[in-house]
């Protein structure tokens, strides 16, 4: 089981898919931008508004490439504020949700999943093609705009694939995204969980697939933290209802499971065999991976631009963890023993 973004891929899929509809004005303009997102603040609402509602009517298209005001307003609340700094989002499970990865997937509400696949393979291929290094504009903003399948994470998986393990992918991006970009491994579109939209008349809606004890619509979980293990449990090993969101008997969790941040943290500890860290300073994850209080715990730096060493120990002890309402707390072990601070050695 891996984790896709900056794990199996330098960069982010849902981030290259972000900013193409962007810089293609593939956003439709909602009757009410908190239609969109449940937890969108009203300051959040109200910036949208007014920076993007006078571009197009309702239904249409609005001019992202070229409105730089509309453009800076959805880029600023991807990244969780307005661009007058106030909270674009609040009152959600810091364990279960992150509604900026779910805004992605929901910006794309009134389109055809056939055209939200088409637009996910034309944001692959322009950022596999473009230079390392390469940024876009987007609004104001210079971007990212290439991504690259790490060679080792590629083998690897292939490794797998020959010997019979079954591969299978947990992302916080949209799922039709991740079968495009996982696809390029060889993994079938059916092992692939991410965002999972609902659809209506055949296109897509703002609201979500639930997990567990949490029903469709209710659009308070995603791939995400916790969430990722519920899909997990649920979709690949059968479990329902509440108990897919508590760790699972050991003959039904992934044998390796491979991640790079704070989502991942859960997911990756569930797995029997061994678990993969690839290194990206995150704390909850790097306590967990430098602790390895199982034995079995890997940890490799990046592939492609490594980070330098972390020059502080991680905070393990007093906010390794993030709890559901957002504060922080010690991380801890499976006994409920708190991690000491760990030292950054795999660089």
């Amino acid at each position: 089981m891996f984790d896709w973004d900056n794990t199996v891929v330098k960069n982010d899929v849902g981030d290259a898919l972000f900013y193409w509809i962007l810089r293609n004005d593939k956003v439709l303009r909602p009757a009410r931008w908190s239609s969109l997102n449940r937890y969108l603040t009203p300051a959040a609402d109200r910036a949208l508004s007014g920076a993007c509602n006078v571009s197009a009517p309702v239904g249409m298209p609005l001019p992202t490439a070229g409105d730089t005001a509309c453009a800076d307003q959805i880029y600023a609340v991807y990244h969780g504020t307005t661009t007058d700094g106030a909270a674009a989002f609040s009152g959600y499970n810091h364990q279960r949700m992150s509604p900026s990865s779910a805004w992605v997937a929901q910006l794309l509400t009134g389109h055809t999943s056939a055209q939200i696949t088409s637009y996910a393979a034309r944001a692959r291929a322009q950022a596999l093609s473009a230079p390392v290094g390469t940024t876009w504009q987007v609004g104001t903003h210079r971007v990212t705009g290439w991504v690259r399948y790490y060679a080792q994470l590629r083998d690897l998986i292939h490794t797998l694939q020959r010997d019979g393990f079954a591969v299978w992918v947990a992302s916080a991006s949209p799922q039709l995204d991740v079968q495009v970009w996982a696809a390029g491994l060889g993994i079938p579109a059916h092992r692939v969980i991410g965002i999972q939209s609902l659809y209506t008349h055949g296109r897509q809606s703002a609201h979500l697939r639930g997990c567990g004890n949490v029903p469709d619509g209710a659009d308070s979980v995603i791939t995400y933290v916790s969430g990722k293990r519920c899909f997990i449990n649920q979709d690949v090993f059968g479990i329902r209802g509440a108990a897919a969101f508590r760790p699972a008997p050991p003959g039904k969790r992934p044998v390796l499971a491979a991640g790079d941040s704070s989502t991942d943290v859960v997911f990756v500890s569930d797995a029997i065999g061994a678990h993969l860290a690839i290194n990206r300073n995150n704390t909850p994850l790097m306590c967990q991976a430098y602790d390895n209080a199982d034995g079995k715990w890997l940890i490799n730096p990046m592939f492609i631009q490594p980070l330098a060493q972390r020059t502080r120990p991680y905070p393990c002890a007093t906010s390794g963890h993030t709890h559901a309402d957002g504060s922080l707390g010690p991380a801890r072990r499976a006994d409920g023993s708190v991690i000491p601070d760990q030292t950054d050695t795999v660089f």
